[in-house]
């Protein structure tokens, strides 16, 4: 029996938690049906040292008194300041390393990687997380080998998801691992988990910071995002900002994470990405309104950037294609009765 920990961290997501707690104990489940002992013990951690007698009908113990665990679980932090939340788990990050120094393999569930990463766990690894948080872990923890399209990572007993229902995946991940592909398909078709998914790209939004405090990057943010549409190159965008273009460089990547030329091609990116979802333009109309002129190279950077063509981004995300299918399927539906 494998001793799986979750660790119950201050500022967890309660819907991370509660998923991870369905999966695993839906597998134990499917081990008593079939006459075997369940496959996971599952205990939860506190980083408290009297943590509350229990997490809904689920006993709780805290980290100083946990045995040697197999396989530790991380769960996604809630919304907001995640450099808040790690601060108020620094407990947990000498009792994740020293678990995994005596031989626990650890799992982090989309943002809970950014706890692995402040305690150098993901140094010189490949990890992921949710696609808008990517930029944020590889800037400040430059020693992690960022895999930002990737859906999970496995790395020498350490794995990272992305984001949101990512999870499920390295759920199925580890369920494979540790009781094999039959126990996985069975818990891959309760859950209605699509398993062929390999990156998350497309999920991810561009949402660059305005709150750096650099009046001239903000300055040039507004010229770009003001005048994307015009066609004009960045040296143009910039001309009129004064500093050098040296400097402007150095200070925008310094506050972002990303250079000018960069934060350019992901705002006309965005753009696109918005008009394919919301109006019925074609790709050519989309291509000339989000400032590229040439349709075999906007095609190429569309498709590096979100990980599909701009046609197969606009099948998944156009909000009228939906709508219409959702009623189609409505319609068929009510016929088959």
């Amino acid at each position: 029996m494998v001793q799986l920990g979750l660790l119950i961290t201050n500022r967890h997501r309660l819907l991370s938690v509660a998923a991870i707690l369905d999966v695993f104990e839906s597998v134990n489940t499917f081990c008593k049906e079939a006459g075997q002992e369940p496959a996971f013990n599952i205990t939860l951690f506190s980083p408290e040292k009297e943590p509350a007698p229990f997490y809904g009908s689920y006993s709780m113990q805290s980290i100083e008194n946990a045995s040697a665990q197999n396989l530790i679980l991380v769960p996604a932090f809630g919304a907001g300041d995640v450099k808040a939340s790690i601060m108020a788990n620094q407990m947990c990050i000498s009792w994740l390393s020293e678990q995994h120094k005596n031989g626990a393999e650890l799992a982090s569930f989309c943002t809970g990687a950014f706890l692995l990463a402040a305690g150098g766990l993901l140094n010189g690894r490949e990890a992921t997380t949710h696609i808008d948080s990517a930029q944020a872990l590889a800037t400040n923890f430059p020693d992690v080998i960022m895999k930002s399209d990737a859906v999970v990572t496995d790395d020498r007993g350490i794995y990272t998801s992305g984001g949101a229902t990512s999870s499920f995946h390295l759920m199925l991940y580890l369920i494979q691992h540790y009781c094999g592909k039959e126990l996985t398909l069975r818990t891959a078709k309760m859950f209605a988990i699509d398993m062929d998914r390999e990156q998350q790209t497309y999920f991810g939004t561009f949402s660059p910071s305005l709150n750096h405090g650099d009046g001239l990057v903000n300055l040039a943010q507004q010229k770009i995002e003001k005048e994307y549409q015009e066609g004009s190159t960045i040296e143009t965008l910039i001309q009129d900002i004064p500093a050098s273009r040296r400097n402007v460089v150095r200070r925008f990547k310094q506050a972002i994470g990303v250079t000018p030329i960069e934060y350019l091609q992901r705002t006309r990116i965005e753009a696109a990405k918005k008009l394919l979802a919301q109006t019925d333009q074609s790709v050519l109309e989309v291509m000339l309104n989000s400032g590229y002129n040439d349709l075999k190279s906007f095609r190429q950077l569309f498709k590096k950037s979100t990980g599909v063509t701009p046609k197969e981004y606009r099948d998944k995300f156009n909000i009228a294609r939906l709508e219409s299918s959702a009623r189609l399927e409505r319609r068929i539906a009510g016929t088959a009765y």
